[in-house]
C-alpha cells in the first residue's frame, strides 16, 4: 500500500517529498534542525535542500538569530506540490476503500485508531 501511495505523490523521491513535508510543518527550519527531524546526515540535508531549492519548492534565508546559518521555509510551489499529491493519494485511496465491504472497513478503523495510539506513544518517548 504505500509503495501505491508514493507512486501517486509528486515528482519527487520519497526522502525529498519527507524532508518537503517536514519543511510545511515544522519550518522555518535550519538545515541542522532538518536533519535531526529527518533523521538524516547532515550532508545528505545539505543534497535534499540544494535541489529543493533549486526546484523552487523551498526558500532559503538567512537566520536573525545566527549569521552562520540559514533558515528554509516551504515556497508556494512547494506547498502547491504536496497538496497535489495528497489530493491524488486520498482519490486513489478512496477509490479502493469503497469496493470494501462494511465490516471490512470497521476493521481497518479498528486498525488506524491502534497504529495511531502507536505513534503517539512512539512521540513520547
Amino acid at each position: 500500500m504505500a509503495r501505491r501511495l508514493r507512486q501517486q505523490a509528486p515528482d519527487l523521491t520519497p526522502s525529498q517529498t519527507a524532508a518537503l513535508a517536514t519543511i510545511e510543518k515544522h519550518g522555518p527550519l535550519t538545515p541542522s534542525e532538518l536533519a535531526t527531524r529527518e533523521r538524516v546526515q547532515r550532508p545528505t540535508i545539505t543534497r535534499l535542500l540544494a535541489f529543493l531549492e533549486g526546484s523552487e519548492l523551498i526558500v532559503r534565508a538567512g537566520d536573525p538569530t545566527d549569521r552562520r546559518s540559514s533558515l528554509v521555509t516551504i515556497s508556494p510551489a512547494g506547498a502547491a506540490l504536496l497538496e497535489a499529491g495528497r489530493v491524488r493519494k486520498d482519490a486513489y485511496l478512496a477509490r479502493r476503500l469503497e469496493r470494501l465491504p462494511a465490516e471490512d472497513l470497521l476493521v481497518l478503523d479498528r486498525a488506524a485508531n491502534i497504529l495511531e495510539r502507536l505513534l503517539e506513544e512512539d512521540g513520547e518517548q
